[in-house]
C-alpha cells in the first residue's frame, strides 16, 4: 500500500499582512504556537479555536518544534510589526483623558434623563 504522505503537511497559508494562517481557517501559527507554549494540548488549542482541525494543530506544533529558531525569528517579527502598529495607533489615538471625554460624549446622547434616572 503507497501511503500519501502530502496529507502529513500541516496546511498553511500566507494572509496580505504575512500572517502565517493554520488549517485553511483565520487562526494564526502566532496563536497556535503561544497556546502550546502556554500549556495547553492540542485538544485544548481546538476547543479555543474549533475552526481548527486536531490534525493541523499537532502538525502546527510539530513544524514549531522542529523548526523552533526559523519560527521563533517569524513571531519576533511579527512581534515587532505589532509593536509599531501600536505605537502608531497610540500616537494617533492618545489614550489620554479618553474616560472623559466618554463620559462626555455619553452625557450629550442620553441627556439628564439617564443621569438622574428619571
Amino acid at each position: 500500500m503507497q501511503l500519501d504522505l502530502t496529507e502529513m503537511i500541516a496546511r498553511f497559508e500566507r494572509n496580505p499582512n504575512g500572517d502565517i494562517l493554520v488549517g485553511g481557517t483565520r487562526v494564526t501559527l502566532d496563536t497556535v504556537v503561544a497556546a502550546f507554549c502556554a500549556g495547553n494540548t492540542p485538544e485544548e488549542i481546538i476547543e479555543q479555536y474549533p475552526s481548527l482541525q486536531l490534525a493541523d494543530v499537532y502538525a502546527a506544533i510539530a513544524y514549531y518544534l522542529k523548526n523552533r529558531s526559523s519560527v521563533e525569528e517569524y513571531l519576533n517579527e511579527r512581534r515587532a510589526v505589532a509593536d509599531e502598529v501600536r505605537r502608531e495607533n497610540e500616537a494617533r489615538f492618545p489614550s489620554a483623558g479618553i474616560r472623559n471625554r466618554l463620559e462626555r460624549r455619553r452625557n450629550v446622547f442620553d441627556g439628564p434623563a439617564r443621569r438622574t434616572g428619571s
